[in-house]
């Protein structure tokens, strides 16, 4: 089973536009029976993790930047019904981000803002295969444009797509390619 990380939009205009596209996310994910991780947050992760639940999936991971639950709930005012388990890291979400990257075989990107932004370069930099689910605005419409600019072109390890189910299936494909010498650890 691989983890794969839908990130996106907590507010903001691509949090209203990408409500759907985020839910295909999670079902899509739940369908192919592997793990779901995101920042345990509200907006489109939140859509997602509930929509992967709904689903049947087997196991949806929150990573908290609180330390605690309370503090998850009171200080940062963020879901606990939508996972299976929630990681309280203490890391703010600068560092959350770090550990819910690096915790991911790969990440699904929806809309998004600045903290999508940032999950992104950090799944740049460690190499993890990415899938933009397109039509939610955000990040996720301006990704070629900032990929240009950092001198970074077409990569076979980045993903577009408009049908969650295709796309995350493409990804999942990505993965088994990449690892296929070890696809018997992920079983």
């Amino acid at each position: 089973m691989y983890q794969i990380c839908v990130s996106g939009s907590s507010r903001g205009k691509s949090a209203e536009e990408g409500k759907k596209l985020a839910a295909e996310a999670g079902q899509a994910v739940a369908k192919t029976g592997n793990g779901l991780l995101t920042g345990a947050t509200i907006g489109l992760p939140e859509h997602a993790a509930k929509a992967y639940i709904k689903a049947g999936g087997k196991i949806s991971i929150g990573i908290s930047p609180a330390a605690s639950k309370i503090e998850h709930v009171l200080k940062y005012r963020l879901p606990t019904k939508s996972y299976h388990s929630i990681l309280f890291t203490g890391l703010h979400y600068t560092g959350r981000d770090v550990l819910l990257i690096n915790s991911s075989d790969a990440v699904i990107f929806v809309g998004g803002r600045i903290g999508t932004l940032h999950e992104f370069t950090i799944a740049m930099e460690r190499d993890k295969p990415i899938a933009f689910l397109q039509g939610a605005g955000g990040i996720s419409d301006d990704i070629m444009n900032i990929l240009h600019a950092a001198g970074k072109h077409r990569s076979d390890d980045i993903l577009f797509g408009e049908d969650a189910d295709e796309l995350t299936r493409a990804l999942i494909d990505l993965l088994d390619k990449r690892h296929k010498k070890y696809l018997k650890l992920y079983e």
